[in-house]
């Protein structure tokens, strides 16, 4: 059998800068929108109260991949990762194991890359300014992708503020109130997702909202008056509605399914995004394994070509 590498986190980083995360971002939404990958449903497996696992399959391009990747919110207090786990990625043809890559900066790269594809996509032309939630692993590189689009200046928002003044100085931000960021065009909220950060009184005409926090059922971020005022966007509707920013208005009967598009049917043209300047678009991610199969692709290509380096080891 042939050396498999075992690609770190530091390695996936050298190799994807976030310009390309957020391409290869949009190039998955657009393939599982015309049906050419496949991806099915997301398995959480509970382990109360600490947190879950999750196990993320799909299929593209001829390749196969199974991300194993834990939610452990307490995780911090014990200064231990929220997100970790790792990738396996297979050959679609042959079922040949190819690599195992890292996890977490695999499930960042691509979190990052759909909050820059939506604001792209669902987001006034003249949109800039860029107000971040949550400045975690996952908020800084969403204001990274943003910063790469040439979205800014941005105000970084945290219950920590040395987490929101760290991201501010990388990116030439500021740091401000959860208030101000959520009055910029383009808010993103990364945070646990066990209370409410955009109320019905902080959005204003023309914004565009990109929840990534609520990604397990009981999860939310936007209260429900203020979701349901917004035109609703997802990356998949299964995933959205079962288990994202989106359930809990699923659950309360204030959204059905004909009120929310997948992102990948505006990119393909399918389906109308913004329908005029004054409306609040809202992009419920939940993260699709689709995203990190495009990201495993690009660092595979990368360790293949020499890019990067990698030991290896033979099952």
């Amino acid at each position: 059998m042939a050396d498999l590498p075992v690609i770190s986190s530091q390695a996936v980083l050298a190799s994807i800068d976030p310009a390309t995360a957020v391409e290869r971002t949009r190039h998955a939404f657009e393939r599982y929108a015309r049906g050419e990958w496949a991806m099915p449903a997301k398995v959480y497996l509970d382990s109360p109260p600490y947190g879950d696992f999750r196990a993320m399959p799909a299929r593209g391009d001829g390749f196969a991949l199974l991300k194993w990747v834990t939610s452990f919110p307490g995780n911090s207090e014990r200064g231990l990762p929220v997100v970790r786990g790792a990738v396996m990625l297979s050959d679609a043809e042959t079922g040949q194991e190819l690599a195992v890559i890292e996890c977490a900066s695999v499930t960042s790269l691509r979190t990052g890359g759909a909050a820059a594809v939506s604001a792209q996509v669902l987001g006034r032309e003249d949109a800039r300014t860029v107000g971040v939630i949550g400045c975690g692993v996952n908020g800084a590189w969403a204001g990274r992708c943003l910063a790469a689009c040439g979205y800014g200046p941005g105000v970084c928002a945290d219950s920590r503020p040395d987490a929101a003044e760290a991201l501010a100085d990388e990116l030439g931000w500021r740091a401000g109130e959860r208030r101000e960021a959520a009055d910029q065009d383009v808010v993103v909220t990364v945070t646990p997702g066990d209370r409410p950060v955009i109320a019905t009184d902080d959005l204003r005409p023309g914004q565009h909202i990109a929840a990534l926090g609520a990604d397990a059922h009981g999860k939310a971020e936007v209260e429900l008056g203020a979701l349901a005022s917004c035109h609703l966007f997802c990356d998949d509707w299964a995933q959205a509605s079962a288990g994202g920013e989106l359930a809990h208005a699923v659950e309360a009967g204030a959204v059905a399914q004909d009120d929310v598009t997948q992102i990948g049917e505006v990119i393909t043209g399918s389906s109308d995004g913004r329908a005029s300047d004054d409306e609040v678009t809202l992009f419920d991610s939940t993260g699709l394994a689709i995203q990190d199969l495009a990201i495993a692709q690009a660092v595979y290509g990368a360790w293949r070509d020499g890019r990067v380096d990698a030991p290896t080891v033979t099952l």
